[in-house]
């Protein structure tokens, strides 16, 4: 069990963390971006979402840091782009913490099986705070 943070950002995460990579002396990181995913005919992919990063990661002194950009049309409000993500093995206890924290909150994202995740979900809790909750690693 792991709470990693992950950030978002306006179209500029790719800069963002090659800077921090650089700063930190990380290894390059690797880049997913939405133009990467399967297609879903149900949600065609928006032709300035293509190149903007869906998920990438850096290792900084041992805590794991995620990046994303806001996918086109969401709002970003600079200050408030993060997301505490819960990562477990253990999907019982995954599907338990999602509960408790929805209680009073609102769910953004069902927990549901994705094509990173067997369990994946998201939700803002009564105390305004945007947690992720990832079965596994999170992704890459």
């Amino acid at each position: 069990m792991a709470i990693d943070i992950y950030l978002n950002f306006n179209g500029n995460t790719r800069e963002v963390v090659e800077f921090y990579a650089e700063v930190f002396g990380t290894e390059k990181p690797e880049i997913m971006t939405f133009g990467q995913t399967p297609p879903n005919p149900e949600y065609p992919l928006p032709e300035e979402a293509k190149d903007l990063v869906m998920h990438t990661r850096l290792n900084i002194s041992g805590s794991n840091i995620m990046f994303s950009d806001i996918f086109p049309g969401f709002p970003y409000i600079e200050g408030n782009n993060f997301y505490l993500s819960f990562l477990s093995e253990d999907i019982d206890e995954l599907k338990s913490v999602f509960n408790k924290l929805s209680d009073g909150g609102k769910v953004t994202m069902e927990l549901q099986e994705t094509f990173w995740s067997k369990c994946y979900g998201s939700l803002t809790d009564k105390f305004g705070t945007q947690w992720m909750f990832n079965h596994g690693n999170g992704g890459m």
